[in-house]
């Protein structure tokens, strides 16, 4: 029998999810259906409800449920609970596992894709919010030296700290992790280089630009856009400003996409191909 799953969203209709998980799925040989369900601002619980009422076995979830899909989850992954917010539901019985593959797409397109290793690399996250929340612990998982930069300090710290703590719990059978973090604001960044930029902030959506200093970036650096399909300011700045290699988020989207097709399935589907095809689509 088809099994069914969905990505949940408001709005949803950009979404390439769909088309991912249909070339997954077909690449594995999984019977599946996965569709695009826009649910109501007010209802994003009612929704899952209704979807593991009907039997879906599975949910991705985007803006702006992600926090309130961790408040219904009922078991998490240390990912989920270090990022407070879930992008991927698993529905087995009564439990609802919360995970955030987010972080673990970010660290395997830069590695596997890009082929830029992050252990003992200096890593500059810019942002706090969501999507940093999301991506910190598997950064310091893959070795990453990290700080953490956003224009409210306490934001950066906090997050910081709780990556930290997180890391250093986990680190019982994993001694090599770095478990020391950096929360600082942007006036802390001058003098300094990073081997390693992601921008993990929406100033790509308003076309802002960021206060970074011109010499940010160390020789062969990488900077990486977390937003996919357009060339943002940050973009343009790091070209402009020593970068080596620039990319957006394309990959994230489509190792973040396999990595709940994993949890799901237990088949850990191509992602090479997947991404080349939809760059084609840009």
């Amino acid at each position: 029998m088809t099994e069914r799953y969905a990505v949940i969203g408001n709005p949803i209709s950009h979404s390439k999810s769909p088309l991912i998980h249909k070339m997954f799925a077909g690449q594995t040989g999984q019977d599946i259906s996965y569709e695009a369900i826009l649910a109501p601002l007010d209802g994003f619980a009612a929704t899952i409800e209704r979807l593991r009422n009907e039997g879906y076995k599975g949910c991705n979830v985007t803006v702006p449920f992600k926090f309130e899909a961790f408040q219904l989850a009922t078991q998490f992954t240390p990912h989920a609970l270090v990022a407070q917010a879930v992008n991927t539901l698993k529905f087995d019985g009564d439990t609802i596992l919360g995970d955030n593959t987010d972080g673990t797409g970010l660290a395997r397109d830069i590695q596997f894709h890009l082929r830029i290793t992050l252990n003992n690399k200096r890593v500059l996250l810019i942002g706090a919010g969501g999507a940093a929340n999301g991506v910190s612990l598997p950064l310091m998982h893959a070795g990453a030296k990290l700080t953490i930069v956003n224009r409210n300090v306490d934001k950066a710290q906090v997050l910081a700290i709780r990556t930290s703590n997180k890391a250093q719990e986990l680190a019982t059978s994993q001694t090599s992790v770095q478990t020391q973090i950096l929360g600082c604001g942007y006036d802390e960044l001058f003098g300094k280089q990073f081997d390693v930029v992601i921008n993990a902030t929406s100033a790509g959506l308003t076309d802002s630009e960021l206060p970074l200093p011109a010499t940010l970036f160390a020789s062969g650096a990488l900077a990486y856009d977390m937003m996919y399909g357009r060339v943002t300011p940050f973009m343009i700045f790091a070209r402009e400003h020593g970068a080596a290699v620039v990319s957006d988020g394309l990959g994230m989207l489509v190792e973040q996409a396999a990595e709940s097709f994993f949890i799901w399935r237990g088949v850990r589907p191509e992602t090479a191909p997947v991404i080349e095809a939809l760059r084609k689509f840009q």
